[in-house]
């Protein structure tokens, strides 16, 4: 047992009468706004709005999750977590630092003990030198893709994203009045994923300022090799532009290297120090601290100060007390790392078999991650599907139109739970599959 199994991820609360009210509000996404030129204005303000929050619509994973929030029959296997709680050691340590009175304003890019741990975590993992100026921490990974965004992006400048993928990268550059260009994976004949390189270099224009790459991949587990790393690198050294590389599912490999290590290539180990890359990771997947909210970046040494800048405009820095919980991990969490990625294993291996026996979906055991990104033959609206697995069989996965091109007549279930909780929302599904009519759904 590598820690506590939670049964479901919502916390018991006691709600005011003012708080249900203001439950039943639909979110934004839902609300008919009038549009005046780039601004908006909501029904009964009369003070207008940005225009690119109205064009932010809420994602369909959140639409399907809080269509039933709070029902504690749902097994809920949409969001990109574990069911398990983060381990004692890492919670003491900040717990620690609390009672310390580290509660004060604290270093933009990170207490150097984080900063030094997360530096020689780094050279650990890839072999490579890796110094402390290098490295900013962030208010989670998606602050981290933000601030990358802020940095570089212009109103009218685009970033090509290789998809399908996590849709808050859409959002933020949207949100710093960005244009996403996709270059969606390839589905191969079994099932799994690839990359086509020259139609993702045909896609970048004189407009685009970066390329952002997930890998591994969500949804898809897909991982990218390093020769396909080394010729997007060389692209974006010739063409002047950022690579901007996810690897916060680098440690949630199931490949093992030639020499043993499993971890996945990272564009850091065939990248120069002052090479135009940025490297986005997390703490939320590898060590179970979804809910810390705690990033790092990795960067040419000459960006730290505009990050640290950032930084303070967005949050002022991380809390102290909660660094210290992060060189826990980073100092002592190996074998739970290890242990994490032999449940996830075993949960890959649990959804393939259930669901690959089912005569109407599509699956290939993913590389890496903890998803399972498959088809059900008929189902073309998966949202639609979506709502009625939460409501009629209880059970929630993340529709594949979340996740931009590639991702439609998809579905994603995240396979990091208790081999109970995976085996009964199998069920479910499995009963949801049997039951659609022999033509579409």
């Amino acid at each position: 047992m590598i820690g506590t199994t939670i049964s479901h991820p919502w916390p018991a609360r006691q709600e005011s009468s003012a708080t249900a009210k203001v439950a039943k509000i639909r979110p934004m996404g839902y609300v008919r706004c009038m549009q005046s030129g780039s601004r908006f204005k909501l029904p009964g303000l009369e003070a207008g709005l940005s225009g690119s929050i109205a064009k932010l619509p809420e994602t369909p994973i959140t639409e399907v999750s809080m269509s039933v929030f709070g029902d504690p029959d749902v097994v809920p296997l949409w969001f990109g977590e574990s069911d398990l709680v983060t381990p004692s050691f890492i919670s003491d340590a900040a717990a620690k630092g609390l009672k310390a009175g580290e509660t004060f304003y604290t270093w933009q890019r990170g207490v150097p003990e984080l900063r030094a741990a997360l530096s020689a975590y780094t050279e650990r993992l890839y072999g490579i030198k890796c110094p402390v100026d290098r490295i900013s921490v962030t208010t989670g990974g998606m602050q981290a893709i933000l601030l990358v965004c802020q940095l570089l992006l212009d109103p009218g400048d685009n970033i090509v994203i290789v998809s399908p993928i996590w849709p808050n990268i859409t959002s933020a550059v949207k949100l710093v009045h960005g244009e996403p260009k996709y270059v969606p994976l390839d589905r191969t004949t079994g099932g799994g994923w690839k990359l086509d390189l020259q139609r993702l270099f045909e896609t970048a224009d004189e407009r685009t300022r970066a390329i952002f790459i997930n890998s591994p991949g969500n949804p898809t587990g897909w991982t990218m090799s390093a020769d396909e790393q080394r010729a997007v690198l060389d692209f974006a050294r010739e063409r002047g532009l950022w690579v901007m590389a996810d690897e916060v599912y680098a440690r949630l490999t199931f490949v093992l290297r030639a020499d043993g290590r499993q971890v996945a290539p990272s564009f850091l180990e065939i990248a120069g120090p002052d090479d135009p890359l940025i490297v986005l990771n997390s703490f939320s997947k590898p060590w179970a601290m979804t809910g810390w909210r705690i990033g790092w970046l990795t960067h040419p040494a000459a960006l730290g100060d505009q990050f640290a800048k950032l930084v303070q405009i967005n949050t002022s820095g991380l809390p102290a007390f909660l660094q210290r919980g992060a060189v826990a991990a980073l100092e002592k969490g190996d074998a739970f790392v290890a242990e994490m990625v032999r449940r996830c294993e075993a949960g890959r291996e649990l959804a393939f078999q259930r669901l690959s026996g089912l005569p109407r979906v599509t699956i290939a055991r993913p590389e890496a991650a903890f998803y399972a990104f498959f088809s059900v033959d008929g189902v073309k609206d998966t949202f639609a599907f979506c709502m009625k697995l939460a409501k009629e069989y209880k059970v929630g996965l993340a529709p594949g139109e979340a996740f931009g091109p590639g991702g439609q007549g998809n579905l994603r279930l995240c396979f990091a739970s208790s081999p109970e909780r995976l085996s009964q929302g199998l069920d479910r599904i499995e009963a949801a599959v049997k039951a659609l009519a022999p033509g579409a759904a």
